[in-house]
């Protein structure tokens, strides 16, 4: 009775259309899910992420889970998730990442989840990493670590998840760094991120990442700009 009231006068609504969800429904109306533009990249190892940081990142495996376009349903999950609070999209998008990646012969060597980190003092003002439960939701799924510390953002830039590919190219590359050495030694990482534009952030990443000794790297994003 008492959910039934808040239902009522605060009904639950599809975090993609805006929707009311039904009783069945979950973050996601049904009609949205089958709309979310799939990638299925994860069964293709020349996919379009190995493919975008070729040349200047060496992965083992790569993947994202979603197409993002601009004025699509994945750039309103986005939103949500970035601006208006709704980590549960990221803790969405990773069991759902998850469920196939674990039975993925590729991912089952990965010994830590690793996500893109903020500056300190945007976590701040935001209150959370929109990554975070994005990656501890893969880190459960393939039975592996979840590190948040070691990898350090050094510099605060400006929101670019909704520029063009060459206005956010032209940006000064974001400084890593790696807060110590020893945790990750002779670790497969899997690196998790939002949404891999131009690859320069992963990029950024990678290089810190490789100072460490002994270190295997893959990639894992909610989505790939189109």
């Amino acid at each position: 009775m008492v959910i039934n009231l808040l239902n009522l006068f605060f009904p639950k609504v599809c975090l993609a259309c805006q929707n009311h969800l039904t009783d069945n429904e979950l973050h996601v109306c049904t009609t949205c899910r089958h709309q979310l533009p799939l990638t299925n990249f994860h069964f293709d190892s020349s996919n379009a992420v190995h493919k975008m940081v070729y040349g200047r990142v060496k992965l083992v495996e790569a993947t994202a889970l979603l197409h993002f376009s601009k004025k699509g349903i994945v750039q309103q999950l986005m939103h949500n998730l970035k601006y208006r609070g709704h980590e549960v999209i990221g803790q969405f998008l990773g069991e759902w990442l998850g469920e196939e990646l674990k039975n993925s012969d590729s991912y089952k060597t990965i010994d830590v989840v690793v996500p893109v980190p903020l500056h300190k003092s945007k976590q701040k003002q935001r209150g959370y990493n929109q990554v975070d439960k994005f990656g501890r939701a893969l880190a459960i799924a393939l039975n592996a670590d979840y590190n948040s510390s070691t990898l350090v953002k050094l510099s605060a830039t400006k929101t670019q998840v909704f520029k063009d590919r060459l206005k956010r190219s032209s940006n000064i590359e974001a400084n890593f760094t790696i807060s110590e050495q020893e945790t990750l030694k002779h670790k497969h990482i899997l690196l998790v991120d939002d949404i891999i534009t131009t690859g320069a952030t992963i990029e950024a990443c990678a290089n810190a990442l490789f100072t460490i000794e002994g270190i295997k790297l893959s990639l894992a994003t909610m989505a790939i700009t189109d």
